[in-house]
């Protein structure tokens, strides 16, 4: 079924909360409000902001809606969706009857919700349809932030599924003509909250074990030193204190990884339309890997490109890297670099605020393909790199 696409303009700023229940001052925005909740009433889908990335909404307890996020992106049914609430009050409608909130996940509530934290909570298939957890024993739950998200689930009086609003596999929208682009004649409603303030999905985080660690499945807008700061300063009398763990840094799971309990784990994500390729300026290459030289590397790419044109070369970067002097002082005839950059390296906040707004712009500019340099994986930095390393075709390390 094809639809006509509209974009309603939203303002945040005319959203406040009174006991969890939203006080909108602009008519423009309640009424884009309301007629985003009788669509998803109607089991339509909904692209809506957050202050991660553009969701792309319906109904998380009827099924049918469920289904049709699944249809709309092109989603493979065995990767899990996020539920939404709007407050703390709607998490029990989730939730196995009599089930009790663990201290820690209290701890961690009080601290970042509303926020990009997602939380994995048992599940009751009676209660959460089996498409919303690809079939799993946990769902992952979390409270947006962006007034408007939150406004839209408050009205609408009921949880909300919402993965990414992109084609699957595509880099996640942080701006309502992202999701426009991409999905036009799929859904009949975008809201336009303005871009997205953090612009990488939100933290996933497991504290189901028995040993009581915190396991982060994926790195997003909650940092892991946040997370060791909540657990060290509001759950210091715990013995043992629980330790952060991140999947693939501080353990594996070969389970988990082949039937995920959360987006974004086992299929390659956000990549454009052109290949993407990860350079490493500062980690070591494994063994049986050598270095390049920049100009070597650029060399062998109009080497094998079309000579009868300039080869388009986009470039992901810190503003203040070194390597866009160095690209600048090569003379290898034949190329042409389009530059996004990615705000300063001492600021990986920035860099992930950038980094999909950075793909999709490279994209638009009709580049050949696009390279993306590696930054240190602490702080949001380990967030932007799990996103670059999925969307990566290639890797390339980079030296004298």
């Amino acid at each position: 079924m094809a639809f006509t696409t509209q974009i309603f303009k939203c303002s945040p700023e005319s959203v406040s909360f009174d006991a969890d229940k939203p006080v909108i001052s602009s008519t423009e925005t309640l009424e884009a409000l309301h007629r985003a909740s009788q669509q998803l009433h109607e089991l339509q889908t909904v692209a809506f902001p957050t202050e991660t990335v553009y969701g792309l909404g319906a109904l998380a307890l009827e099924p049918d809606a469920a289904a049709r996020i699944f249809s709309t992106k092109g989603r493979p049914p065995d990767n899990p969706l996020i539920v939404h609430v709007s407050s703390k009050d709607m998490l029990p409608r989730i939730l196995p009857e009599g089930y009790t909130i663990s201290r820690t996940y209290e701890a961690l509530i009080q601290r970042f919700w509303p926020g990009p934290l997602t939380l994995l909570f048992p599940t009751d298939p009676s209660i959460v349809p089996p498409i919303i957890t690809a079939n799993q024993p946990t769902v992952a739950v979390r409270m947006p932030s962006h007034p408007i998200a939150r406004a839209l689930i408050a009205i609408a009086d009921a949880p909300v599924a919402a993965p990414s609003a992109n084609s699957s596999g595509r880099p996640s929208p942080t701006r309502a003509e992202h999701v426009f682009n991409d999905l036009k004649g799929k859904l009949s409603i975008i809201l336009d909250g303005g871009p997205c303030g953090v612009g990488l999905e939100s933290t996933v985080v497991d504290g189901l074990h028995e040993d009581g660690n915190l396991r982060v499945l994926r790195p997003g807008g909650v940092t892991v030193e946040d997370l060791e700061r909540a657990i060290r300063e509001d759950l210091a009398d715990e013995h043992p204190v629980p330790r952060v763990l991140v999947h693939r840094r501080d353990y594996r799971d070969e389970t988990i990884e082949q039937a995920p309990t959360t987006p974004g784990m086992k299929y390659r994500h956000y990549s454009p339309s052109v290949p993407v390729t990860l350079l490493h300026t500062q980690s070591a290459p494994p063994n049986g890997t050598s270095r390049t030289s920049l100009s070597a590397f650029v060399e062998s790419l109009a080497a094998c490109g079309d000579s009868s044109r300039s080869l388009r070369i986009g470039v992901l970067c810190p503003s203040d890297s070194p390597l866009l002097e160095q690209i600048s002082s090569l003379a290898v005839p034949n190329v042409t670099w389009v530059k996004h950059l990615l705000g300063p390296i001492a600021e990986p906040a920035i860099s992930a605020q950038r980094l999909f707004d950075g793909l999709l712009a490279l994209d638009a500019a009709k580049v050949d393909l696009i390279i993306v340099e590696e930054i240190r994986e602490e702080r949001e930095g380990l967030a932007v790199m799990n996103r670059v390393k999925k969307a990566a075709g290639d890797s390339v390390w980079i030296g004298n």
